[in-house]
């Protein structure tokens, strides 16, 4: 890159993921905290989407120009632990930002895949059940192996550089989490949950987007249409048929055969943090304490 700024901004720390793992929730959170400042987009996706590098250093390092003298910055893009479908990212962090702190949350990667398959059916991108969703798209079981994501992160960063958070503790202990993540951060105020925020990013209640649906439904012209000619009930109908109603499940057979891949990659997070780990007890260890890799790397 040839358009590097001389005094750039970067990132102190960098939440990398796991998609559908509660990082649009953290991110909100820490927007809260007074000295902690998250770039926007969220999302800016630099590191990993060929499309968002090639915009340079400079544009990157100006999504952080308004963040106060002193301020800790921040972001987080779950393309970053999205292996392999962004081969490059690892690799072109470290050449950027050596000495970030990473923020890796982690959810039961099977609820973390039908959540996954939610945004994209929602979002027009896959048109089939779940279960055929699993044998087509193997991205919904490769951004669940967390330690596959996560080994080329040890490997150029180191494993203290990676914070370890699961998805259950956070919402069990949301203030304790909370603190042991800024101070991983290196935040030296006393941070506050702040209780009562709008979930954000619930796949669950979107309407399943169509070409067109921009226009045709978030428009200002359209709003006023929608509202003044078209009757409530058959506006109800729509959002009905749009709208996935219950949550989807999965079959015995697929169920079976995820847990069995899963469990072989949670095996070796399990050793990594001294514990074992597989699905049927996913939710237990990690919602009981906050885990933490046993050091020193091997």
């Amino acid at each position: 890159m040839n358009n590097e700024p001389a005094n750039q901004r970067l990132p102190d720390f960098v939440i990398i993921g796991a998609m559908k793992s509660a990082t649009s929730s953290l991110y909100q959170q820490l927007v809260q905290q007074q000295g902690i400042f998250m770039c926007t987009p969220k999302e800016p996706n630099f590191f990993s989407d060929a499309e968002q590098y090639a915009r340079g250093m400079a544009w990157y390092s100006g999504l952080f120009d308004d963040a106060p003298e002193g301020s800790l910055l921040g972001e987080a893009s779950t393309h970053y632990t999205k292996l392999p479908t962004h081969p490059d990212t690892v690799e072109r962090m470290r050449k950027y930002l050596p000495d970030a702190r990473l923020v890796y949350v982690m959810r039961h990667p099977v609820d973390r895949l039908v959540s996954h398959y939610i945004h994209e059916w929602s979002t027009g991108i896959y048109h089939c059940g779940i279960d055929e969703a699993v044998n087509k798209y193997p991205e919904l079981i490769a951004y669940g192996r967390y330690a596959m994501q996560l080994e080329p992160y040890f490997e150029a960063f180191g494993r203290d550089a990676v914070l370890p958070v699961f998805f259950d503790h956070l919402v069990r202990e949301p203030q304790a989490e909370l603190e042991r993540i800024c101070k991983f951060i290196g935040y030296q105020c006393q941070p506050a949950w702040v209780e009562n925020m709008k979930p954000d990013n619930v796949s669950s209640e979107r309407i399943r987007k169509f070409p067109f649906y921009n226009l045709l439904v978030k428009s200002r012209p359209a709003t006023w249409l929608r509202r003044n000619f078209i009757p409530q009930a058959l506006r109800d109908a729509v959002k009905t048929r749009l709208r996935m109603r219950n949550r989807p499940e999965l079959g015995t057979e697929t169920r079976t055969r995820l847990e069995a891949a899963f469990d072989h990659d949670l095996a070796q997070l399990g050793k990594w943090l001294g514990t074992g780990i597989d699905c049927r007890n996913f939710k237990q260890v990690t919602s009981a304490a906050s885990l933490e890799w046993i050091m020193p790397d091997d």
